[in-house]
């Protein structure tokens, strides 16, 4: 039985950071993918998929739901460990009640947990545009992911309460802090 952790929060949160951390201090049974990894991984290579991919993210637009529930369920089945983080999903209700819809029927991935790690615009826009990656972190951009990911968050947020599957995280600490306070919840659940 696969145990999914899905872990949420804003542009420049520190998500895919913490994650990645915790699957390295834990390499033996735990597996990160990070959502966006896993479509820029497509884009890299070349194919029609990535292409499709790619007219989407550039603009700070959300891809179809079918080809990221698609990506994120094959990265689950595929991986060898048992435990997987997934960040940066979901990003819509959406995407939410697909997810949900294919859980049902899969037997052996259980979700544990959706982790939000919280912090405020100003703290997430400081971070994603004094990282600046890529093209696409910039301010038009940024407030532009920072509505996509906003407008939805409340009824994801009431969705997961109610399963009592919802943990918020204060993302506005030390990387130390907030790495062992996801990383003792995660054991904890496990």
């Amino acid at each position: 039985m696969k145990k999914l952790f899905l872990i949420i929060g804003a542009p420049g949160s520190g998500k895919t950071t913490d994650a990645e951390i915790i699957a390295k201090n834990n390499s033996e049974t735990i597996a990160h993918y990070s959502t966006g990894d896993l479509l820029r991984a497509e884009i890299a290579s070349g194919s029609e998929l990535g292409k499709t991919i790619e007219s989407f993210t550039s603009k700070g637009n959300l891809v179809p739901l079918k080809i990221v529930v698609d990506t994120i369920v094959s990265a689950i089945k595929n991986s060898s460990k048992d435990i997987i983080l997934i960040d940066g999903y979901p990003r819509s209700v959406e995407q939410m009640e697909a997810l949900d819809k294919i859980l049902k029927e899969e037997k052996d991935i259980e979700l544990v947990s959706v982790i939000e790690v919280e912090v405020s615009e100003e703290v997430a826009k400081e971070r994603v545009l004094g990282r600046a990656r890529g093209a696409d972190d910039n301010e038009e951009v940024f407030f532009n992911r920072m509505k996509v990911y906003t407008e939805p968050l409340a009824a994801i947020q009431s969705f997961y309460e109610k399963r009592g599957l919802l943990k918020k995280i204060n993302g506005e600490r030390s990387i130390e802090e907030i790495v062992a306070d996801m990383e003792n919840f995660i054991k904890s659940k496990i």
